[in-house]
């Protein structure tokens, strides 16, 4: 006996990458509805070998469905989480609506795995933001080791995290560049992006953060430990997908290079490509339509006691968003429905 899934929001390139990683990973389904708004009604979207027509967000009804996967920005899934929530189906949500909410676990299931518990103060469990999500994986395993004290982190970030329009924004400047009379003016971001990097990530706090930057350091106390300090800096790039991170971590005991490069290689979701040699490390590219978070460039920091550098890259679409938000979902049926 197999769930009755709801994915919100399947015609945006989060929604449809939910539907593929529903399907690669074999996910125990009896039945999958595809819900968008009412501009985007009967779109067809791939599940597998099936095509579904999308049905109206606005008029589903969610009683007897188990599980809805939200993708669809904060706004409206303050209006339709409730609903489906209430409904008895269990809301996992892509946005960052409910992510710091006391009463809904912000999960990353190779790190917290035992929150999923808490989802049922609300009927709804928070999926991380991106860049939060692929470093709280390479974070987690070295914190059991030795305790991590204080993380800087520097964030190379694709404009597949900003949505289509960002992603076409990108190509059509880039196509601009070499052909005179069609530069395209910015309008997803506040600077050009073609050949350029923009060191900002959503809008400005009054600390002089980012949100996207304060995001970073609040999710990872969320997630692994309130005593860990976090400094980040988030910086959008000319990448379609995939994004990339340089984390410099202090710990409270020494660790070697050697052991937390086993440690990391032997830990669930990661994968260690590090040799000191040119192009023995990954980069975004490569990392596109993969499951795991790559992490190389691994080498003690000599600058302080106790100091480690990585570099960290994952595909944004996938383990940044849809693919954490499915493996939620099989957490959740593994150890609270268990109907799959």
């Amino acid at each position: 006996m197999g769930y009755k899934v709801v994915v919100c929001g399947a015609t945006g390139n989060v929604g449809r990458e939910m539907l593929n990683i529903l399907a690669e990973r074999q996910f125990p389904v009896d039945e999958v509805a595809a819900l968008a708004s009412r501009r985007s009604l009967g779109t067809e979207v791939s599940f597998g070998d099936k095509t579904l027509k999308t049905k109206d967000l606005d008029t589903f009804d969610f009683t007897g469905w188990d599980i809805a996967l939200f993708a669809i920005g904060s706004d409206a899934t303050k209006k339709y989480a409730p609903v489906a929530a209430k409904a008895g189906c269990v809301v996992i949500d892509n946005s960052s609506l409910y992510r710091y909410d006391p009463d809904v676990p912000l999960i990353v299931p190779e790190c917290n795995p035992d929150a999923i518990h808490g989802y049922s103060k609300k009927n709804i469990i928070a999926n991380p933001n991106c860049s939060t999500a692929q470093m709280v994986v390479a974070l987690k395993p070295l914190h059991e080791r030795a305790k991590i004290k204080r993380v800087v982190v520097s964030t190379y970030q694709s404009v597949s995290g900003s949505g289509k329009d960002a992603m076409d924004e990108l190509w059509n400047q880039t196509k601009g560049m070499f052909v005179p009379g069609q530069e395209v003016e910015p309008n997803a971001y506040p600077k050009q992006i073609a050949f350029n990097v923009i060191p900002q990530i959503d809008v400005f706090m009054d600390s002089g953060d980012t949100k996207e930057e304060w995001k970073m350091v609040t999710e990872t106390k969320k997630i692994i430990d309130s005593s860990i300090k976090v400094t980040a800096t988030c910086v959008r790039v000319p990448v379609f997908v995939g994004h990339a991170e340089s984390i410099n971590i202090e710990t409270e005991e020494f660790l070697d290079e050697d052991e937390a490069r086993e440690i990391l290689r032997q830990s669930p979701g990661l994968l260690v490509v590090d040799k000191r040699e040119p192009g023995g490390y990954v980069t975004p590219v490569e990392c596109v339509g993969d499951f795991a978070t790559f992490i190389s460039r691994i080498r003690q920091d000599v600058t302080i006691e106790n100091g480690l550098n990585l570099w960290c890259v994952s595909d944004n679409l996938r383990k940044g968003a849809a693919l954490n938000a499915v493996q939620i979902a099989e957490l959740l049926g593994r150890e609270v429905l268990k109907k799959g």
